[in-house]
């Protein structure tokens, strides 16, 4: 019964340094798909930032995927490319990695989130010195 409900459901991918993709690896959202691609790409200082783009853009085109997490600072590389990404599914998530603390006035999210609220509720996401 269980593998019923792992198969229909979907996938948590990962863009992100070393540590963080070992991380979730370890916890378990390591996925290969039947094309033989995996759900994961792991992000080092010389790895293009064309082949972060490709991969985040496979990765928001795949069905089997419905969150995106991204480590913040690599998604400071591609930002261009992910402000393009109005879908609401997958959901792209910036993280942050063991380097690189979370920044919430970078987040494209809580950015597209401002415009909806009133900058007091987003307070509870550590946006309170949030401008743009």
């Amino acid at each position: 019964m269980a593998l019923q409900a792992a198969v229909k459901g979907k996938l948590i991918s990962v863009i992100g340094d070393e540590d963080t993709c070992v991380g979730f690896l370890l916890g378990g959202i390591g996925e290969i798909n039947k094309n033989r691609h995996p759900n994961f790409m792991v992000v080092d200082k010389n790895t293009p930032v064309s082949e972060i783009e490709d991969c985040f853009k496979r990765f928001t085109k795949r069905d089997d995927i419905d969150i995106v997490l991204i480590n913040q600072n690599i998604a400071e590389l591609i930002r261009h490319v992910i402000d393009a990404h109005m879908a609401p599914v997958p959901a792209v998530l910036e993280i942050p990695s063991k380097d690189h603390p979370y920044d919430a006035s970078k987040d494209s999210i809580l950015r597209r989130a401002k415009g909806m609220f009133n900058p007091d509720d987003l307070s509870m996401f550590g946006a309170e010195n949030y401008t743009t």
